[in-house]
This record gives structure tokens, sequence and C-alpha cells, in this order.
């Protein structure tokens, strides 16, 4: 079995010198592509953790692989990448309250949140999610001020209907059609 291969394009080896890009106008130009809301869990010898991410996406499906980022800065992200498991719950268009608290540091993310241990990994379903996916972590790749995170699905279940939680332009939304 071989590992994962990296590939760099020939023009990112420094043939050309990109322009310098602001972050705020890198920021307002990709706010207007809309995210779904999810928020990564696992549980720990010390506790459940978790955070909002909006970074998620399928990767693959033989084998299963999804992936998401988690800024280097983040302090929650170490402890779900040691656990080696996580589940990602996909939030609904109601559960902006727990985007936020997730989304925040220096709290204790669970007070009040109601969840139960997913079936593969233990890893925090959070209640009323519209669906969660049960990962082991594949691989983890430097990229930029991120950490790149290719889990392989385990588990994963529908929790009920209803529309997602969106994100865009720095605030949150509900999807319609």
């Amino acid at each position: 079995m071989t590992g994962p291969v990296a590939r760099v394009h020939p023009v990112s080896l420094g043939a050309h010198k990109p322009p310098a890009i602001d972050s705020a106008r890198y920021r307002q130009v990709l706010g207007h592509f809309p995210t779904g809301v999810t928020v990564v869990t696992a549980a720990t010898d010390d506790g459940p953790v978790g955070l909002c991410v909006g970074s998620f996406t399928s990767v693959s499906l033989d084998p299963p692989l999804v992936a998401f980022f988690a800024a280097k800065t983040s302090t929650t992200y170490p402890r779900i990448e040691a656990a080696g498991q996580y589940c990602v719950n996909i939030l609904g268009e109601d559960q902006e309250e727990e985007a936020r608290v997730f989304a925040s540091s220096g709290t204790d993310k669970f007070a009040g949140i109601g969840w139960r241990p997913s079936p593969a990994t233990g890893a925090p379903v959070l209640d009323d999610v519209l669906a969660w996916i049960d990962c082991r972590v594949e691989t983890v790749h430097e990229a930029g001020d991120h950490w790149l995170n290719i889990g392989r699905v385990l588990d994963l279940e529908v929790g009920r209907e209803g529309g997602p939680l969106v994100f865009f332009r720095g605030g949150f939304g509900r999807y319609t059609t």
C-alpha cells in the first residue's frame, strides 16, 4: 500500500511571483461563496471537544473520504487530530446558536448542548443535526495557515430533514430555492 502523493504544479515552483493579495479583499471576495456549516467533534480523555467548520467537503467515494480545514491557531483542532477520529455534524438552518457556541473559544462548548456518542468512534453527535459523518483521520497536510484533514468515513447517517445552515458574506443564513 502506498501513501498519498503530493504534486506541486510547475507554476508553483517559483517561475512567476504572484501578486500580493490583501487579506480583507480576499475575505470580501471569497465571502460571496456560500458554505455549509458543520461542527467537528471528538471524544478525548479530557472530555468532548468540538469546533465550527465551514470548509467541509466530500473528497472520494472509493475509498469514502471527506475533508475539512482547521486554522493553525485553533486550540481545539490539535485535540481532535490527536484523538485520531472525529464526527462531522451538519447543522440545520435552526442551529445558528450551536454554530456560534462551537465557533467561540475559551468556553465549555458542550454546556447545555445535547449529544450522544457516535457508533463507530464515540465522538459526539449533536442533537437534531441534519446528518453526521463518523471518520478516522487518514492524512493531515499543511496548507498555508491551515491544516487540511482528510478523514476516512466509518459510518454516516441522515438525522432529519430540513434546510442547512449556511455561511455567506460574513453571516449565517438559510438556503432557499
